[in-house]
């Protein structure tokens, strides 16, 4: 059954006013996808627009915070913190988020938004370098609350 059509067929935002509030935590991830030279004015902060992965970071936090109005079926929750962590490689940035809360409802929506404007905000920072980055592998890593409990993606081979 699909949660977001209510018996006749019309969309609804959930009703979750009788859900357990519970600790909830979700982590995505996104990888970006560059040029070596890229990675390497990155690394050096060499890019004349300003910290690439600062201004990716404050990127994803707003991102989580404003996912309620970006998705329309998201509730608009109390978000209790988000991190936001890098894993250079060689011609790509992985990106992760983990978002928290203690609530009705998952921050799942929260994560994936997180890493993807982050991702988004470092193509706008490279692009003057590097117009043929490619944003992919944006998923759901983890998350753990709620009545479905705790669940981890088995198509996330890690690397």
């Amino acid at each position: 059954m699909l949660t977001h059509f209510n018996e006749y067929g019309d969309a609804r935002m959930v009703d979750v006013t009788g859900k357990n509030i519970s600790d909830r935590r979700a982590v995505a991830t996104a990888t970006i996808s560059m040029k070596k030279e890229t990675i390497g004015l990155i690394k050096n902060k060499e890019i004349s627009k300003g910290d690439v992965l600062a201004t990716a970071t404050i990127g994803g936090i707003m991102g989580a915070k404003k996912t309620s109005g970006l998705i329309p079926m998201c509730h608009n929750i109390f978000i209790s913190g988000v991190e936001i962590k890098y894993e250079i490689l060689e011609s790509s940035v992985k990106i992760f988020a983990e978002v928290k809360t203690s609530g009705q409802t998952g921050v799942e929506m929260e994560a994936l938004t997180a890493v993807s404007i982050a991702a988004l905000a470092i193509y706008d920072m490279c692009k003057a370098f590097d117009k043929e980055m490619i944003i992919s592998d944006i998923m759901l890593i983890e998350k753990t609350g709620g009545k479905s409990g705790h669940f981890i993606n088995s198509k996330y081979n890690g690397g």
